[in-house]
């Protein structure tokens, strides 16, 4: 990981080599500035974790300073130094937003001090931004089986989770893709730092171009304010992006970039900045497949493609379903307020024939849908209900697959009210792949 790097802003160029020196001999890297516009100018240039800004500058102070600092970057903690200090000062400065307030003469260890928890204070809020606030549940386990399937992505996984390189994970909706991702980000050098999931086939290219690289005010139409992108939010953590395979043609040579050069633009911003990530992209697709159509980038692929783990189906380990259905329901039951629930002998058979093409996923909203419709603790096979989406691709009466495949999701839809997130739990598939079906399917004004 890259060390932190401050911005030493004073136009007094003895301070800033003191400064500058005492930091780089403490693992520090440093940058300087000796007035507002060559702050400005350097923190557009290259990312900073912190500033130390000295209040008198030739063309301003630190107090005109601060809002465009935050202006660049918002989260970036800025310490104030002034040879004349006031307690009148000192509080506007901090209601300005400056993280502290040092009065010259300087003591530099105390520097240090207050350097390091602004710095603590830093990554505390980027993790509080990024969602990562402790779960009182219990992470969920990857893991969870005895299948010889389940126990060679526990040993891969093992060996690569301390790895910097990028990880692409490979499998069928449905399988846990993401909870591999949040286990291998937990496990590895960056654990203690944000975890930034971005789903690409969720948003259009617009969305997911400022969702993921931000914006400069002014950038577009209604961008009143400069916003933080999830790579900055990202930063000295990891960033996973699922469903990598629909990432948008233009987005990709950027998240290329970003990969080779540790660098980026926000929308609307001439300069690059600065990122330190770790990325962990996961597909259905077979992504070979959309480098030969044209549809993804040999480069790309071939940059995320370093250490690749591939989840099994569930129809592929069985032996694994009770064991994955009691896990579930312990989870089910806690978040219906259920003291337990079980399942009956037939309801365990039930559940192993059926083909699950919604994985682990399917699994659970079956699980679900029938601790919902029965009051009993002890669920038989009657509480279950399977939607089986069709495979043929036609049946006796000539009907198409298209054709069945409609139809299906017509039922979904009216059970659901129009509700597209409904009917996908209902269908067992994701939100983004039915919003896409009906679009293709021509169903959108009917909903």
């Amino acid at each position: 990981m890259a060390r932190n790097t401050i911005l030493i802003v004073d136009d007094e160029a003895a301070i800033r080599f003191a400064v500058k020196d005492f930091l780089e001999t403490n693992g520090y890297k440093t940058i300087e500035a000796d007035s507002c516009r060559a702050a400005q100018d350097a923190l557009r240039n290259t990312r900073a974790d912190a500033a130390v800004v000295d209040y008198s500058l030739g063309d301003g102070n630190a107090l005109e300073l601060l809002p465009r600092l935050h202006a660049i970057d918002p989260g970036l903690p800025v310490l104030i130094l002034t040879g004349h200090g006031t307690i009148d000062l000192a509080v506007r400065a901090i209601k300005e937003g400056a993280e502290h307030f040092l009065t010259k003469p300087l003591e530099l260890k105390a520097l240090m001090v207050v350097l390091e928890r602004a710095l603590e204070n830093a990554r505390n809020r980027q993790r509080q931004i990024a969602g990562r606030a402790r779960e009182k549940r219990q992470r969920p386990d990857p893991f969870l089986g005895e299948s010889a399937a389940i126990q060679k992505l526990r040993d891969e996984a093992m060996r690569l989770k301390t790895s910097e390189s990028p990880i692409l994970i490979r499998g069928e909706t449905g399988t846990g893709k993401g909870v591999l991702a949040a286990w291998l980000h937990a496990e590895g050098p960056r654990g203690d730092e944000a975890f930034v999931d971005l789903n690409c086939a969720a948003l259009t290219k617009e969305f997911l171009e400022t969702e993921l690289f931000g914006h400069e005010k002014g950038a577009f139409t209604g961008a009143a304010a400069s916003k933080l992108g999830l790579l900055e939010v990202a930063h000295r953590g990891t960033l996973f992006l699922d469903e990598i395979g629909d990432l948008d043609a233009q987005i990709q040579p950027k998240l290329l970039k970003v990969l080779e050069e540790q660098r980026f633009r926000r929308m609307g911003d001439v300069r690059d900045r600065q990122v330190d990530i770790r990325l962990i992209a996961a597909s259905h697709h077979e992504l070979p497949r959309l480098v030969q159509e044209k549809r993804f980038r040999s480069d790309l692929y071939f940059r995320i493609n370093t250490l690749p783990l591939e989840v099994p189906a569930l129809r592929d380990r069985p032996g694994d379903i009770r064991l994955l259905a009691e896990h579930l329901l312990v989870d089910i039951a806690a978040d219906l307020g259920r003291t337990s629930l079980a399942l009956a002998p037939e309801a365990v058979d039930a559940l192993a024939q059926h083909s699950w093409p919604g994985n682990i996923r399917e699994l659970r909203n079956v699980l679900e849908r029938a601790a919902l419709l029965s009051d009993r603790d002890r669920l038989g096979r009657r509480d279950l209900r399977f939607e089986s989406m069709p495979t043929d691709s036609t049946d006796e009466e000539g009907v198409t697959l298209e054709d069945a495949e409609r139809r299906a999701i017509e039922r979904a839809l009216r059970a659901a009210g129009g509700r597209i997130e409904e009917a996908a739990k209902r269908l067992g598939v994701p939100r983004s792949s039915l919003y896409q079906k009906v679009k293709k399917l021509g169903l959108v004004s009917r909903i």
